[in-house]
């Protein structure tokens, strides 16, 4: 599980990396949110663990772009804050969970297991978007037809369906999907992006892969339906 940690309190920051880490997660942490956001635009993080005080900018408008963006990670706020208002904004603003300073280590710890519980991408069944629909054990994708994936097209399509609107780069598909592929390059992304895209067209799906060889890519609804036009 990979978890973006944002917190600006540098001591608090190494404290809970090194827990987080002990623990069996990958880290990635950032000291504000503008450093936070940019991190988001880059990677794919299972979790995101959030200070709502940060400089730059503040966890809620962090979490506001992220959403903005198609991004849907989950996200768990460390808040001093214990005010009732307080946990409202922030859970309005798209946080999943809060957290109130201080708090024992064993605590997060629970929540963050309690959220992989609830928001663990990899585990959702059936994930849903537009008219179609992805069934992650069967493979097979679905709208007004019906197709079967290979295990790797129906990783990467996940991945889409569930960030709709975030941009992935090529490099960045490349290093989750194709690690046991030591000669894999953008050619290997390009072509299961090329899949994906015919396929989604075969059954008549409303969505569809923005995107140019070498470059980046994101899901997007579309009005027509299984046009390919642009990439036909």
């Amino acid at each position: 599980m990979k978890i973006l940690l944002a917190e600006d309190e540098i001591d608090l920051q190494r404290a809970l990396t090194a827990v987080l880490t002990h623990s069996g997660y990958q880290v990635d942490r950032a000291s504000d949110g503008e450093e936070a956001l940019a991190l988001t635009k880059e990677n794919v993080y299972d979790l995101g663990v959030f200070d709502i005080m940060m400089p730059k900018m503040d966890g809620i408008t962090l979490v506001k772009n992220m959403r903005a963006a198609g991004d849907r990670t989950p996200v768990l706020f460390l808040t001093a804050k214990a005010e009732v208002d307080d946990r409202v904004i922030g859970l309005d603003a798209g946080a999943d969970d809060y957290l109130t300073k201080p708090f024992a280590m064993g605590e997060l710890l629970a929540r963050i297991r309690s959220m992989e519980r609830r928001f663990t991408k990899y585990n959702n069944k059936i994930v849903t978007l537009g008219t179609v629909s992805l069934d992650t054990e069967s493979l097979e994708l679905v709208s007004e037809n019906s197709i079967r994936l290979a295990t790797r097209e129906a990783e990467i399509m996940q991945m889409f369906m569930l960030n709709p609107d975030k941009e992935f780069s090529t490099k960045e598909i490349l290093d989750r999907f194709f690690t046991d592929e030591a000669d894999a390059d953008e050619n290997a992304v390009w072509l299961y992006i090329s899949y994906l895209r015919k396929k989604l067209v075969s059954i008549a799906a409303d969505l569809t892969i923005e995107g140019e060889k070498g470059g980046s890519f994101k899901l997007i609804e579309t009005e027509g339906a299984g046009e390919e036009s642009a990439y036909a």
